[in-house]
């Protein structure tokens, strides 16, 4: 069946609760009994997230959930499965957050409903550039140190894609020269307000095209969560189409080519000092919520959001590098 399908659909720091059905890819990384990462759903057998999530993790203790909507109470449309195996890519580095991507192989398969749908992938022919309109889901912090309260549903918020070279001359200040590679993607808002964060890591970017949704990243850190001027930064799927393809399978998934409409402008993005650059991120929209990096509260740099990336009950894959990172 075909990818990017939310049936029921028509949308973390600064978002709103989701309504059911409207992620169906949307997946819940559970150890010990307790949200730790969230994850995509690609087909019947395999979950994308990330790498951070994994430091220190069997696939012994991990329980994924898929068609969940809420942490806390029933869930009549959720599957759970055990995890099989456990793909760290080779080339992750837990000090720059660079190849911060996983891939696990579920138990068994899952089958496909109004609830429960695989996201497609952003090829390797893809382009975001700067003010695509993304959003992040996930089930992370609501601000940093602040958990996900109630019934703890999903949080989805809308973020703008900032181009790597503008994300760099922001992301450089407070994590050293040279922190953004091409296998990463930011978005957020640069007057802050809005971002992904602790818990939401392992969680998607994804964009709409046409009437596909595609993901464009996958929650991994930033400085804080939802800071003026950091925005979140994601690992960028569509660097990974060759690693996905030898784990999973030709074939076995759907990859899609997600074109931008207009120009590039972080093509000619030049940085000046600290401070015209950070007078520059205000520029940013500021619609969306947070990009949920679940970056650790010190990594993580967008908002309250829900992050949808590193849970906050957990030890969170920080998904933002970690604090230390940050040098």
């Amino acid at each position: 069946s075909a990818c990017g399908r939310a049936p029921l659909s028509s949308r973390i720091v600064g978002g709103e609760s989701a309504l059911s059905g409207y992620w169906p890819w949307q997946a819940s990384l559970h150890r010990n009994g307790a949200h730790t990462c969230g994850g995509t759903l690609i087909n019947t057998q395999w979950v994308l997230t990330a790498a951070h999530c994994f430091r220190s993790i069997t696939h012994s203790r991990i329980l994924m959930y898929l068609g969940r909507l809420t942490q806390v109470g029933s869930n009549p449309n959720e599957v759970s499965r055990s995890v099989q195996q456990i793909f760290v890519h080779p080339g992750y580095d837990s000090i720059t957050q660079n190849n911060d991507i996983t891939l696990l192989r579920l138990s068994s398969s899952v089958s496909f409903n109004n609830y429960i749908q695989p996201v497609c992938l952003a090829d390797s022919s893809s382009s975001f550039y700067t003010g695509t309109s993304c959003w992040v889901t996930g089930w992370g912090y609501t601000a940093e140190g602040v958990s996900l309260s109630g019934n703890q549903t999903l949080q989805e918020v809308q973020l703008p894609i900032i181009g790597n070279r503008q994300c760099g001359c922001l992301s450089d200040v407070v994590f050293g020269a040279n922190s953004i590679t091409a296998n990463m993607i930011c978005a957020g808002v640069l007057q802050g307000g809005k971002d992904s964060c602790q818990g939401d890591s392992g969680g998607p970017v994804v964009c709409k095209q046409g009437s596909a949704w595609v993901q464009a990243g996958i929650v991994s850190f930033g400085y804080g969560c939802a800071r003026p001027s950091l925005p979140g930064v994601y690992t960028r799927v569509s660097q990974y189409q060759g690693w996905i393809n030898g784990q999973v399978g030709s074939g076995a998934t759907g990859f899609v080519t997600f074109t931008s409409s207009g120009t590039d402008a972080d093509s000619s993005f030049t940085c000046g000092s600290s401070n015209a650059v950070r007078a520059q991120v205000t520029t940013a929209p500021s619609t969306t919520t947070a990009p949920l990096t679940t970056t650790p509260s010190t990594a993580s740099s967008t908002t309250t959001a829900p992050v949808t990336t590193a849970s906050s009950t957990t030890t969170a894959p920080l998904t933002t590098t970690p604090s230390t990172a940050a040098t």
